[in-house]
């Protein structure tokens, strides 16, 4: 089968390449390009010569730039064992999650070279890219292009090469900073991403495969995008064709500033397939600061789990639009509950600042710096209210359990469509539940909006089941839809339901 990955785009050394010869079928009555006159091309950027000729020309940003474009190799050894599953080591099973979301391009143990034993330590180099920032010879890359490395090297368009100095790597967001000792050296100008837009051209310089200096457009695809388990980047989508290798190089506007840091594709096959993302430079500027100035990144939180909303959840709790990151759990004694906020809440800014859907939510936040106040814009109770939280710190962060009470009777309720009871004793101990309403069966409404058995009901429309009679009793007076908090395994969601 052809999984579809979400794959970090380093690439190990000793993966195989196929070069095959292609060919160029002549058309009739093709009109010729305008082209661009060497001298003019080197003196303009690609907005200038598009507003000259109606088509970007990319020579003059590569001509000035790219010299500050690096590719970077990363060494490192490995222990491999039959039992042991490394760190950017692969599951086989193309079906696994992990196979699925997190394939990985950054020396893959097990690719390099040895003795074959199951146990020996083989030697594995990865490339990636970068970029230099900072004449002194400051790099940025992305994190997984150096993790685990034991000699770093670092080759420039001249062909000069360099040892360099790890100074940090940020996992979260998958920035690393490097330092070379070199002085006088070419450096990128950094641009404001907030300033682009969906449709812009944009420009990436890489090393896909390890062909240093590779150049790329495309366009911006999207902005602000939430990939798994990437909670803290809001990631830049393009369609710029980005291999394995092109992880850590530099995105380009047309005014040859850089706005990210190439470094992820979604594929089937592991090569580019019109789907990259990047970093956005301003993220990754406040990432290298910190880890210049301290070694690591202080990131805040506020202890709750969200999730985004759509119509017939607006309609639950009587918003006019589907906007703002729904709370479907906080976690006990966390700063949020502190401040007040419950499940039900839908945060709707943050200091001021509009939160569009959930997936802006975890970014603003993580900017916060542990121990300040902030005000939080709530929607509860059809109706806006603020609350001022003091931001936690994201390593102190706890896993969240639900807060509930119950009784004891079973019963069905057709206008839901499903059949419940209480939680024994067990279950709730288990489950870390003090209240709640186990499924045993859905149909109807409740099946429709994916209702399973097994699911407990903790709260309708925000407001704490207690009861089976409690429920049938919110279900009676409800209108023509509600919102089911419920606890499925170790997340708690809310589910909108449509009863007509």
């Amino acid at each position: 089968m052809k999984a579809k990955i979400l794959t970090r785009s380093a690439v190990a050394a000793a993966v195989a390449i196929a070069l095959s010869a292609g060919y160029v079928a002549g058309h009739n009555n093709v009109p010729a390009p305008q082209v661009i006159a060497p001298v003019q091309a080197a003196a303009l950027m690609p907005a200038e010569a598009a507003a000259k000729t109606g088509i970007p020309d990319f020579s003059g940003l590569v001509e000035t730039y790219g010299p500050a474009v690096v590719n970077i190799s990363a060494k490192h050894v490995v222990k491999q064992t039959s039992a042991r599953r490394g760190q950017n080591q692969l599951p086989m099973d193309p079906d696994d999650p992990l196979y699925q979301f997190f394939k990985r391009f950054g020396g893959m143990p097990g690719f390099g070279g040895g003795d074959g034993g199951p146990n020996a330590d083989r030697p594995s180099e990865g490339l990636g890219s970068g970029f230099i920032v900072s004449s002194d010879g400051y790099i940025l890359t992305n994190a997984h292009v150096v993790d685990n490395a034991n000699i770093v090297t670092v080759k420039l368009t001249d062909k000069r090469e360099y040892r360099a100095k790890v100074i940090g790597a940020d996992k979260q967001s998958d920035v690393a900073v490097l330092k070379i000792e070199a002085k006088n050296l070419p450096t990128v100008k950094i641009g404001d991403p907030n300033g682009s837009k969906v449709g812009q051209w944009v420009v990436a310089i890489g090393s896909p495969y390890g062909f240093d200096n590779t150049v790329t457009s495309g366009i911006i695809s999207a902005k602000s995008r939430a990939l798994p388990n990437e909670n803290y980047t809001p990631f830049i989508q393009t369609d710029v064709p980005v291999n394995p290798g092109n992880s850590g190089g530099p995105l380009f506007n047309l005014q040859g500033e850089v706005i990210g840091i190439n470094s992820m594709i979604y594929s089937q096959t592991g090569g580019f397939q019109g789907l990259s993302f990047a970093i956005p430079i301003n993220e990754a500027i406040k990432v290298k600061d910190a880890l210049i100035k301290t070694g690591h990144v202080d990131r805040g939180r506020i202890g709750v789990t969200v999730q985004g909303m759509n119509q017939t959840l607006a309609n639950s709790f009587g918003m006019k639009s589907p906007q703002g990151a729904l709370v479907s759990s906080v976690e006990p004694g966390g700063p949020a509950a502190k401040a007040g906020l419950q499940p039900g809440d839908v945060i709707t800014a943050l200091n001021g600042e509009p939160v569009g859907d959930s997936t802006s939510l975890p970014s603003l936040v993580a900017g916060l710096a542990p121990g300040t106040s902030a005000k939080v814009t709530v929607w509860r109770d059809k109706g806006a209210k603020e609350l001022s939280v003091t931001i936690g710190a994201l390593k102190d962060a706890k896993t969240a359990s639900a807060n509930a009470g119950d009784d004891g009777a079973s019963a069905q309720d057709a206008r839901l469509g499903v059949a419940v009871r209480p939680l024994t004793p067990e279950e709730k101990q288990n489950d870390s539940l003090s209240r709640g309403l186990l499924v045993q069966q859905a149909g109807g409404a409740a099946a429709n909006a994916g209702i399973q058995p097994g699911d407990v009901i903790l709260a309708v429309n925000g407001q704490p089941v207690t009861s089976v009679q409690q429920l049938k009793s919110m279900v009676q007076h409800a209108g023509d839809s509600i919102a089911l908090l419920i606890q499925r395994d170790d997340a708690q969601i809310f589910v909108p339901v449509d009863l007509g």
